[in-house]
């Protein structure tokens, strides 16, 4: 292949510039990034970024020398708005046009936004919205209002609550992070949030925003209404498909891949947060950095030959205490702690470490503030998946 583009200049974009380096490939290489910056890293703008604790040169995912060793042409702050997948050439928002022989499509997602919100609600998914929502929250003290108890909505509400603002996370569900984790350890993250001063209401939708003022009024499903002053929504994120719908590409919740990430499309493979590989679509620092090595692969052969099936996992800091996460939680899985306690609403604990068990198997773990033990289980976990399948 004479020439390669990689779509998407994040995280699972880089990774898959330095595989395709490192598996050999020394012809045209092209990123194209939506965004002007350089990748950068996103798990700190919810934590580290947002409270101060660290600025934009230490997001940096890589620096000039490894640039130069790379040896790409970086196209940064445009948009791809079209595949024709006849001819293989990628359509820019400015009019440009890339031919290209491979095709890595690394577009991540987008954060999902409340239909109707007024325009100064905030999302935190680019380094664009976690500068204008640091900014908002130097100004004193606020009455913050997050909608979302997932990972993002978690996070950010930790980290206003320790820049000392009035915290009020709202989540539809009866628990955060009950799809992920199952009710037992669901219950352990509400009370993270309560040990932190933030308030939880659960089982609640927001029906409507609406300025009142210099306010906005949170009109709940249950009929309450709370007063923000910031307004953040953690609710998801869109996989980064639009500017291929009129393709040949099967697109579903993502781009539809193989377990090697390759599209039906020869040369053309998927990576990061908008790959839909092997069935599932995971949006984690993980599955961006780890998928690119198969892809790569498989591009380079112009067929599969490798898949990957990896054990999801992911973290989240939290009101000073790291949750970790591996494999996959199903409805009617037994959990046992087996090592610590659970937390509850007193200081000192020192956390704990669970197994999920699923027919005399343990199928997922978590721990929080348990890294070392969680270490060792998520290794027998990975030993256990690789063994189930060969």
């Amino acid at each position: 292949m004479r020439t390669v583009t990689i779509v998407g200049a994040s995280l699972a974009g880089l990774y898959a510039a330095r595989e395709l380096r490192a598996q050999g490939y020394d012809g045209r290489l092209v990123v194209v990034g939506d965004e002007p910056h350089p990748p950068y890293d996103r798990p700190p703008l919810s934590k580290d970024f947002l409270t101060g604790r660290t600025d934009e040169d230490r997001l940096a995912l890589t620096d000039p020398e490894e640039t130069a060793e790379l040896d790409a042409e970086w196209l940064l702050g445009v948009r791809a708005r079209g595949l024709d997948t006849r001819t293989r050439t990628v359509l820019l928002a400015d009019g440009r046009t890339l031919t290209t022989d491979g095709l890595v499509i690394a577009t991540g997602a987008t954060a999902r936004r409340l239909p109707g919100a007024p325009a100064d609600v905030h999302t935190l998914r680019t380094l664009e919205d976690a500068r204008a929502l640091r900014a908002r929250l130097t100004e004193g003290p606020r009455r913050v209002v997050v909608i979302g108890g997932g990972f993002i909505g978690a996070e950010t509400a930790a980290s206003c609550a320790a820049l000392g603002h009035d915290v009020t996370v709202i989540e539809a569900a009866p628990l955060p992070l009950l799809p992920q984790l199952g009710p037992e350890m669901a219950a352990v993250c509400a009370t993270l949030h309560h040990r932190g001063g933030v308030r939880l209401r659960t089982g609640t939708g927001v029906t409507s925003l609406r300025r009142t003022g210099s306010a906005t009024a949170v009109e709940l499903a249950d009929g309450h209404t709370l007063t923000a002053d910031i307004v953040i929504t953690g609710i998801g994120a869109v996989p980064n498909t639009a500017w291929l719908a009129d393709s040949t590409l099967a697109l579903g919740d993502g781009v539809l891949c193989d377990e090697g990430c390759a599209t039906a499309l020869p040369q053309v493979v998927a990576v990061g947060d908008v790959a839909h590989a092997g069935g599932t679509r995971a949006e984690h620092w993980t599955s961006a950095t780890e998928q690119p090595r198969v892809a790569v692969t498989n591009l380079l052969a112009g067929r599969t030959v490798a898949t990957s099936r990896p054990v999801l996992y992911f973290w989240s800091d939290q009101y000073g205490s790291r949750i970790q996460f591996a494999g996959r939680y199903r409805a009617g899985d037994t959990v046992r702690v087996t090592e610590g306690e659970l937390l509850d609403e007193g200081p000192g604990e020192t956390g704990f470490l669970a197994r999920y068990e699923r027919g005399g198997h343990t199928v997922a773990v978590l721990a929080v503030d348990r890294p070392r033990p969680f270490t060792r289980a998520r290794r027998e976990l990975g030993r256990t998946a690789a063994t189930a399948t060969r």
